[in-house]
């Protein structure tokens, strides 16, 4: 019994991935080398064409949603670093009340976030129709529908993501590991450089995995902050689902996409070295 106990502790999650996540997989596999249509229905006809097709059609969505990732995971880690470091060594007693800032917008719903950055970043919105009418910024200035719009609105809504693992690294450095450097004469730039970076490079690791993914997939922000020439792949597959009922193409474009991610992931790591990380994150 003791040999089953591993096992049978594993069995709920195990069969709740199987049935929520492998059969889905599975019949989405089947689906997109069918053909058809959702009057006559679809077949199986083993049609591979539907990834190749899909992907010369699209490849510059395809494009855009990676250059659109890699730029906000890249802005992401620049803000959420100095955040999570100020939580981790200068938060003191206040560190809860600081992180519950950081989680507060998850409050709201992820649409309502976004399209309040709508409201605010509008032409004539609270932000810029004051700048506009002091002279600050001409006339025919706008944000939406713009790149800028939607990687911002991508970084906002992700950004918590970024900042909770590097902070929980963070939080494991011992400040007298710092401090011995410094009294070994160590400047305080060597001393991050040499000790807290190497350190928190789980955190960062697990940051960018749980950001550049959503960031990529997402058609959220680029549907309601950017407009015909912002669109990202997951708007294409929306649409292709929910409009055009192309549900072959469709799942050819999302398994396209998840083997696309999983071999940037992959390069990611191996790029940074995860023997390396697994290190530091074990001392």
């Amino acid at each position: 019994m003791k040999r089953l106990t591993p096992y049978l502790l594993i069995l709920p999650g195990g069969l709740w991935l199987a049935i929520f996540l492998v059969v889905p997989m599975v019949f989405m596999a089947s689906v997109s080398t069918q053909e058809g249509n959702v009057v006559d229905g679809f077949a199986q006809t083993f049609n591979f064409a539907n990834y190749t097709n899909t992907l010369a059609l699209f490849q510059t969505q395809f494009l855009r949603s990676v250059g659109y990732g890699l730029a906000g995971t890249l802005i992401a880690i620049a803000l959420a670093y100095p955040i999570a470091y100020w939580i981790a060594f200068k938060g003191g007693a206040r560190k809860s009340t600081y992180l519950l800032l950081v989680l507060l917008p998850f409050f709201v719903s992820f649409v309502l976030r976004t399209v309040s950055w709508k409201f605010l970043l509008a032409d004539e919105g609270i932000v810029l129709a004051p700048l506009k009418s002091l002279g600050v910024l001409p006339a025919d200035f706008h944000v939406l529908q713009t790149t800028v719009a939607v990687v911002g609105g991508l970084v906002y809504n992700y950004l918590p993501f970024m900042i909770l693992p590097i902070y929980v690294a963070l939080e494991r450095v011992d400040p007298r590991v710092v401090e011995a450097a410094q009294d070994l004469y160590a400047t305080r730039t060597d001393a991050f450089r040499k000790i807290v970076l190497p350190l928190s490079l789980p955190g960062v690791f697990a940051g960018v995995l749980m950001t550049f993914v959503p960031m990529t997939a997402d058609y959220v922000n680029a549907g309601i902050l950017g407009g015909p020439q912002n669109t990202m792949i997951g708007n294409i597959i929306q649409t292709k689902y929910l409009v055009n009922n192309d549900y072959p193409s469709a799942a050819a474009l999302s398994f396209t996409l998840m083997a696309a991610m999983l071999v940037g992931i992959f390069a990611y790591a191996k790029a940074l070295g995860t023997e390396n990380v697994l290190e530091a994150a074990a001392r």
